[in-house]
């Protein structure tokens, strides 16, 4: 199964990006769902990404077939043009929102810690420039690898913030909830050197790294899983809710796929 992923990475890795988006744009609509439930929607704002997630899961899904034909007609342009760019707006404006929350309000590391997961929000900023790279760029070019590794790097900046505000919540108070810490450090690092030197012993050692975090995504999943369930609560959707992000450990995992489309995509037949 892996060759048969690697072997359709080198034919078609324009159309591997865009249903890689596809996906994370249909999970979207239960992590959205799942995180603004905590305090039911109380914001008319907050059903913004989740009305958007099952909007943009729908337009993308119609263009799939054109990408998997290889002819990426003016629709399919058209359409992944619009979705990206409402979807970088959107996660700007979701950073603002949930910074408002409170830290806008003290402007300290504590409320900075305690407030809504800022940068949550840039996962559709993310989407959004990968749908609008897939149409500026010509797919499995030199450019575009860089640019798919460079977003995937990114992307664990950004969990390596997320892991670090979540888990200072409780002071770490598990010493196993410093791995996701020094896990996306080392995959931000890995992936730099990739990018810096793009030769095949680095990038060699980059796809091993990114093999290591797909199992810290899937081990923290498990560990969230597991505290969720053994919570006191009135129903297990609320465990879910309430307890552990249930979800967050898996952006370790789709964060490697994403970077290891850039590293294995070829130029397309």
């Amino acid at each position: 199964m892996a060759a048969r992923i690697a072997e359709f990475a080198r034919r078609r890795p324009g159309a591997l990006l865009e249903a890689f988006v596809l996906g994370n744009c249909a999970f979207l609509v239960l992590d959205v769902y799942l995180a603004h439930s905590v305090n039911s929607f109380r914001h008319a704002a907050e059903w913004a990404p989740f009305v958007f997630s099952i909007a943009a899961t729908a337009l993308l899904g119609a263009t799939i077939p054109s990408w998997l034909r290889g002819d990426r007609n003016q629709r399919a342009r058209r359409v992944g043009l619009l979705v990206g760019y409402a979807s970088i707006i959107l996660g700007v404006a979701g950073v603002v929102y949930h910074l408002e929350s409170q830290f806008f309000a003290q402007w300290t590391l504590s409320s900075l810690v305690y407030t809504a997961p800022f940068a949550a929000p840039l996962a559709y900023s993310g989407i959004g420039f990968l749908l609008v790279l897939n149409r500026m760029v010509p797919p499995g070019s030199a450019e575009w690898r860089q640019w798919v590794v460079f977003f995937a790097a990114g992307g664990f900046v950004g969990v390596f913030v997320l892991a670090l505000c979540d888990h200072a919540q409780n002071g770490f108070f598990y010493a196993s909830e410093w791995w996701p810490v020094a896990s996306s450090a080392a995959a931000t690092g890995a992936l730099l050197m990739a990018l810096v030197e793009p030769r095949r012993p680095t990038l060699r050692i980059a796809l091993g790294v990114l093999a290591f975090q797909a199992v810290t995504g899937l081990a923290g999943f498990w560990l969230h899983f597991a505290a969720d369930i053994g919570r006191l609560s009135s129903s297990l959707f609320q465990n879910f809710v309430h307890g552990a992000p249930l979800f967050a450990p898996l952006l370790f995992v789709d964060l490697a796929v994403l970077a290891a489309i850039g590293i294995l995509g070829a130029s397309d037949p």
